[in-house]
């Protein structure tokens, strides 16, 4: 990569060597980001799965600006505010059960850790000081922060560099047939009392390879977390807020976790925004007498009040329009759009669950030409390793969504 324009800024994922130069965003409106030179790109991704509404909704921005005018920010040490209080109490009121009481960080891997942290310290509250493993699954991904980092796949995820410098955990084979979950009930009659929660993206396996199981996995692994007293933790950031047709994927096997993560939609693609929430029961094993039994985490920004009334107007979103209908007619868009796919040779295979579609392929042998030949085609969307896939906007037409699918398939039969 070249160009003085950008010499001073490093990339996520990215090797800056030989990398393809950044094209320069301008401005975004629903689905449609412009360039500096007035490109035009419909974006397939939703800026990481965030935008869940499009960009720019008018109802968001006008919570920010009103937001901004009284408070851009406040300590949230012995001190709260309104656009916190509301957004706790919405989020109680949506999620099932008794997952109530929520714990604010800025972005989905430092959720993810203060997850683990609540699981390990609920033990360690009540002296059990063996239970410090967290049991996660190949083909799974919790973040880049080193914690998170020692729960992604080890071996299939973009951290095995640092496999050997990361705190062990247990990391097995999902058990999505009836012999896998005779393993994973075998290995957890031998560990479980050293495993403080079983951790999972529920039905959709993300950065780690776009992944899906069923329900039914969901409600064996609650039954296996009850059976050998072991918490469950759901890293809902991906799949939480109506990505995979529900407003959480919980919600399809009706099952209650005992942490949830949230982050990416929660404040609509607007502002870094992350929660940690738990059920009363894991809240109360935090009270004490003793102040070390308190949780000691906070972020600076946690709980910022611009990001809080974002997600608000997000939330409130969810009643102003049908996306439950638009993600299922985008779900059989997809579908039918992306099957031609699998008649091509580079393809293994095609998947699509609410508004994700997923083309995999055997293996994708030039990434920067890859990328740069879906730019030609007017579209943002992001391959990894060897998958291409689409997560748009609730709100995309359905024109824009043709582009997209087409220009994969335009795509791969040059390939």
């Amino acid at each position: 990569m070249s160009g003085s324009m950008v010499k001073n800024i490093w990339l996520p994922y990215t090797q800056m060597k030989t990398c393809n130069n950044p094209v320069i965003a301008e401005k975004t409106k629903g689905s449609v980001i412009t360039l500096q030179d007035g490109t035009e790109l419909i974006d397939g991704i939703a800026s990481w799965w965030t935008a869940c509404h499009g960009y720019n909704h008018p109802y968001i921005a006008n919570h920010v600006q009103q937001q901004l005018q009284k408070m851009p920010h406040i300590m949230f040490g012995g001190m709260i505010h309104e656009p916190a209080i509301s957004l706790s109490t919405k989020l109680a009121e949506l999620l099932p059960g008794d997952l109530n009481k929520v714990f604010f960080t800025e972005s989905g891997s430092v959720a993810v850790e203060v997850a683990m942290k609540m699981a390990i310290q609920f033990w360690l509250n009540q002296n059990k000081m063996a239970k410090t493993k967290i049991l996660s699954f190949y083909g799974g991904y919790h973040g880049d922060t080193m914690a998170t980092m020692a729960v992604c796949d080890p071996e299939e995820g973009m951290h095995h560099l640092f496999k050997d410098v990361l705190p062990h955990q247990h990391i097995i084979a999902l058990p999505t047939t009836k012999e896998l979950q005779q393993q994973f009930s075998h290995f957890l009659e031998n560990h479980h009392q050293e495993t403080a929660a079983i951790l999972i993206e529920p039905l959709v396996q993300g950065a780690g390879g776009m992944l899906f199981h069923d329900q039914e996995l969901l409600l064996f692994l609650r039954q296996q977390a009850d059976h050998y007293n072991i918490l469950l933790i759901f890293d809902e950031i991906f799949t939480g807020l109506g990505r995979t047709g529900s407003l959480f994927a919980c919600n399809q096997a009706d099952i209650v976790p005992d942490i949830i993560t949230l982050s990416k939609a929660l404040s609509g693609g607007t502002m870094a925004l992350a929660t940690t929430i738990a059920r009363e029961h894991i809240f109360n094993g935090f009270l004490s007498d003793k102040e070390s039994h308190a949780l000691m985490h906070g972020p600076t920004f946690m709980a910022n009040p611009l990001a809080c009334s974002c997600a608000n107007a997000s939330l409130n979103l969810f009643n102003h329009y049908d996306w439950k209908n638009n993600v299922k007619k985008i779900e059989a868009q997809l579908s039918e759009e992306l099957s031609i796919c699998r008649q091509l040779e580079v393809v293994k295979d095609v998947r699509v669950k609410g508004a994700i579609g997923v083309v995999e392929l055997y293996k994708i042998k030039n990434m920067n030409l890859l990328k740069k030949q879906l730019l030609q085609h007017k579209v943002w969307i992001r391959p990894f390793r060897n998958i291409i896939y689409l997560t748009p906007s609730f709100t995309i037409t359905t024109a824009e969504l043709s582009q997209l699918t087409r220009a994969i398939y335009e795509v791969l039969i040059q390939l």
